[in-house]
């Protein structure tokens, strides 16, 4: 299943991607009533786990079936103002260093364990938002084509065996990263948690759909140019490794979200005289199989 985040009239909603397009599910409950309470934000489905994902499967079986094919319930996407598609992660713990060709790219040494550091709720964006350049403080901004793991179930102590077992589902993300910043002290945070730097879309795609996150690959495009072009199986720490690790030292949580990683191809690793940053105008967009394309056009700060 496809989940989704829209935006209207200022409220955040939940949206099934399908073949007829997508489904309202609010607006589906007034013209269908199912059996039962529905779940009608994303943070529901994900702490509902399997049974609110075939409750969900269920109703839009029941809403095609019942012939209520108009809107309200049916949406057209590309009318859609998008919201992260994960909006209140407990948790967002990110992974550095983790594709081998890219730790070589930035000339870093290949790491014995992951690498961790975190970003926080006002780095989320969605899928078609405006990401604005904080240029009082950075020149040097970054873009990270990064798969992302949704944590479904509570995992703590949990063995690499049994990791995946407690995924929800995957999604894109852009963990965009002002170099400068990042670079400024040995904590990495300050480059990576500026507003809006954590674009999320535009699908949260079930576990069932994407099967083996680690056979997945993963681009990069800017202004139509790929700069990132590589495969999830080059990660120096595989997704079930990730989500075995980091639950030794704290619990995961549903709705927590681990950033998996960028392949090579920043302008990191290019040559310095060969830098060009992002800067407004520029259009990013990541693509991993399956998950659909994350697209943001970056523009200038309004203060």
């Amino acid at each position: 299943m496809k989940l989704l985040t829209f935006v209207e009239e200022g409220k955040q909603k939940l949206g099934i991607k399908t073949g007829k397009g997508v489904l309202d599910v609010s607006a589906s409950l007034t013209a269908l009533k199912p059996e039962g309470k529905l779940p009608t934000t994303v943070m529901e489905v994900i702490e509902g786990g399997a049974a609110a994902v075939s409750s969900l499967q269920q109703h839009v079986e029941d809403v095609l079936a019942s012939g209520a094919t108009n809107e309200p319930n049916w949406l057209d996407e590309a009318g859609l103002t998008y919201g992260p598609c994960v909006t209140q992660p407990g948790k967002i713990i990110c992974v550095g260093l983790n594709y081998r060709k890219h730790a070589e790219e930035t000339k870093a040494e290949i790491p014995e364990y992951p690498i961790l550091f975190n970003k926080f709720n006002n780095a989320l964006t969605g899928h078609g938002c405006d990401v604005p350049l904080p240029e009082r403080v950075t020149s040097r901004v970054d873009y990270e084509a990064e798969l992302v793991i949704v944590i479904g179930s509570k995992a703590k102590y949990v063995a690499k065996e049994h990791a995946l077992e407690h995924v929800f589902g995957y999604c894109n993300a852009n963990d965009l990263s002002a170099r400068d910043l990042q670079m400024r002290t040995q904590q990495w945070l300050l480059g990576k948690s500026c507003d809006s730097f954590s674009p999320l879309g535009p699908y949260l795609v079930t576990a069932d759909e994407v099967g083996d996150p680690n056979d997945l690959g993963i681009r990069c495009i800017v202004n139509g140019e790929v700069r990132q072009h590589s495969h999830t199986s080059d990660m120096i720490f595989p997704c079930d490794e990730i989500v075995s690790y980091i639950s030794q030292h704290l619990t995961l949580m549903p709705g927590d979200i681990i950033l998996t990683g960028t392949p090579s191809g920043v302008v990191l690793g290019l040559p310095k005289e060969q830098r060009v940053y992002l800067k407004p105008g520029d259009v990013v967009t990541i693509e991993i199989d399956r998950l659909g394309a994350l697209t943001n056009r970056m523009v200038s700060e309004e203060l």
